[in-house]
């Protein structure tokens, strides 16, 4: 017999606090690219945004980043808004038992999107873990 997964449920005030603290354990130089972006919670992806990710409906997502990569920018990129990196605290909660579980997926998730954001592929993620 098989015990059901717990799921957590943290505040999204809680939830904010437990990015933050992911931000400041990220190396400095990783820090540094993060250059016109903003950060947003939100508790459930739409289907256009499981779209955008190229995942299946009935697939999770924990994050995603949408924008213009560092890569891409030109010398003329300039007055425009900033990418975004969202992160799904339903989705992550709910594919966590523990709090420090939790903790693990937000910095693994915005390591993967800050991936994107500096332009690597999925397959360059998945090479160096965090696909």
């Amino acid at each position: 017999m098989s015990a059901a997964k717990r799921t957590v449920a943290l505040s999204r005030e809680e939830f904010r606090r437990l990015i933050s603290e992911a931000i400041v354990s990220l190396p400095p130089s990783v820090v540094e690219r993060l250059n016109n972006v903003e950060i947003v919670v939100k508790a459930r992806p739409t289907s256009e945004e499981l779209a955008m990710a190229g995942t299946d409906s009935g697939d999770t997502l924990f994050g995603l980043y949408t924008g213009i990569p560092l890569t891409a920018r030109s010398s003329s990129y300039g007055m425009v808004l900033p990418d975004k990196i969202t992160l799904y605290q339903r989705s992550i909660e709910e594919g966590c038992r523990t709090k420090r579980e939790v903790q693990a997926q937000i910095r693994t998730t915005l390591l993967h999107e800050i991936g994107h954001h500096v332009g690597l592929s999925e397959d360059d993620l998945d090479q160096a873990g965090y696909a």
